[in-house]
C-alpha cells in the first residue's frame, strides 16, 4: 500500500452530480498510510449537504477496499473562511509589488506612534526581512529626523520617486518633499490624494511588508489607504491612561469596521526604566491595555517603557532598537517584532484579500455624496 496506489484508487471516486473525480477536483488534501495498512484520507469540499460526506464516504471505503485496505477512515472537511481583508470598494491594490501592509494608528496624537513605527520597522529589518516605512502622517511628518534623513532628498526618477534608504530599510515620508517647518493645510480630499500617491509613485522594490505610520484618529487617510491596498494587519499605540485607551478603543473599532486584522496593540510610556539604577517604576500606569486586547479578541504585543535612550535616538536619528540593541526597550520592539511577522504570516496563509464592498460611514444628517 503506497500513496500512489491510494490515489489512483481515489480517482474512481466521482463527486455526486459531476463528472469529474475528487482528485481531479483537487479535492484530497491529505492521504496517511500506517504500517498496517490503514488509510486515512483527508477530503475538503465545499458542500456541506450530509448526503454528499455520506456518498462520498461509501465510494471511497468501496474504491479503497478494492486495492486491500481493509481500515480506512475519512474526514471529510468544508474550506477554511478567508480571512477578512480591507481589499475595499474595488478591490484593488496600487503597489502589488508589497507583500504585506502594516498600518501603525492611535486614536490620539502624542502617544509615541512614530517613534513605535520607526522601531518596529527596524527590528523585523534586524530579523532578515525586506522593509519598507511610509510616514502617512501628513500633518506631522516626524520620521524623517527620526531615522536621521531630515536633511536628505529622494531621487526623482521619471515621474516616480525613489524612496530613501536607512538602517536597511527603505522609507519616505511629506517631511522629505517639503521645506523644513513648512505646513500643510490641506482638506481631506488632498490627503486622500497624497495617500494614494505615495503608494503607487514611490518606486518601492519587492518588500516582505510595509510599515505605515498614520496620521492619529480615523478618518480620510485611513479609509484611503483602506480602500488602495488590502491591509494586512492593524496596530494600535496607546499609553496607560484611561483617556488614552478611549481613544484606542476607537482606532480598534475602525480596524474592525475595515476588516483589518488587528494585530495588537503596543503600550507606550509603560512604567520608567530609571538610567541610575535599572529598575522599572510604574508613573503612568503599566499593563492597563491587557483588558482592551481582551475585549478586541487580541494581545498586547509589548509594553514599551519611557527610557531615556528612546528619546535620543529619536531626536538624533539613532533608533534605539538598531543604535542600542541591548537595551530594554530595543529587546520589546524585537519580541513585538517577531510577533508581527508570525502574525502576518498566519493571515497570508489563511486566505487573500476579501474584496467585500466597504462602504464609508455616513454620519447622522450628512448625505453620502457631500462625504465623497
Amino acid at each position: 500500500m503506497n500513496r500512489d496506489k491510494v490515489l489512483d484508487a481515489l480517482s474512481n471516486v466521482i463527486y455526486p452530480g459531476f463528472s469529474k473525480d475528487i482528485v481531479s477536483f483537487n479535492f484530497v488534501k491529505d492521504i496517511e498510510i500506517d504500517d498496517n495498512d490503514r488509510v486515512k484520507v483527508e477530503v475538503e469540499i465545499t458542500s456541506s449537504a450530509d448526503e454528499v460526506k455520506i456518498q462520498l464516504i461509501k465510494d471511497i471505503e468501496t474504491e479503497l477496499a478494492k486495492i486491500g485496505a481493509e481500515d480506512v477512515y475519512v474526514d471529510i472537511t468544508a474550506p477554511k473562511k478567508p480571512v477578512e481583508r480591507s481589499n475595499s470598494m474595488s478591490g484593488k491594490n496600487i503597489a502589488p509589488q508589497v507583500k504585506n501592509f502594516l498600518m501603525v494608528s492611535s486614536g490620539k496624537g502624542g502617544v509615541g506612534k512614530s517613534t513605535t513605527a520607526v522601531n518596529l520597522a527596524i527590528a523585523m529589518a534586524m530579523q532578515g526581512k525586506r522593509v519598507g516605512l511610509l510616514d502617512a502622517d501628513i500633518y506631522g511628518p516626524n520620521i524623517p529626523r527620526m531615522m536621521g534623513i531630515d536633511d536628505v532628498k529622494p531621487e526623482v526618477i521619471g515621474n516616480k520617486v525613489k524612496p530613501i534608504e536607512a538602517y536597511g530599510i527603505e522609507v519616505m515620508s511629506m517631511g522629505s518633499l517639503m521645506e523644513p517647518g513648512q505646513s500643510l493645510i490641506w482638506r481631506g480630499a488632498m490627503i486622500m490624494k497624497a495617500i494614494e500617491q505615495f503608494l503607487r509613485d514611490i518606486l518601492w522594490s519587492e518588500l516582505d511588508v510595509l510599515v505605515i505610520d498614520m496620521p492619529p484618529g480615523t478618518g480620510d487617510a485611513q479609509l484611503t489607504l483602506a480602500q488602495s491596498v488590502p491591509v494586512t494587519a492593524g496596530v494600535t499605540v496607546t499609553t496607560p491612561q484611561e483617556v488614552s485607551l478611549d481613544d484606542s478603543r476607537r482606532s480598534l473599532d475602525m480596524f474592525k469596521k475595515l476588516h483589518i486584522p488587528i494585530a495588537g496593540i503596543v503600550e507606550n510610556m509603560s512604567g520608567f526604566i530609571c538610567p541610575t539604577d535599572g529598575k522599572e517604576y510604574d508613573i503612568f500606569g503599566m499593563g492597563t491595555s491587557e483588558a482592551v486586547a481582551k475585549e478586541f479578541d487580541t494581545e498586547l504585543l509589548s509594553r514599551i517603557p519611557i527610557e531615556p535612550q528612546i528619546r535620543i535616538g529619536g531626536d538624533t536619528g539613532k533608533p534605539v532598537t538598531y543604535n542600542q540593541p541591548e537595551s530594554e526597550t530595543a529587546k520589546r520592539f524585537q519580541e513585538a517584532g517577531s510577533k508581527l511577522i508570525a502574525f502576518m504570516e498566519k493571515i497570508d496563509e489563511e486566505g487573500g484579500a476579501d474584496n467585500t464592498s466597504i462602504q464609508p460611514t455616513t454620519p447622522p444628517g450628512v448625505s453620502a455624496c457631500s462625504m465623497k
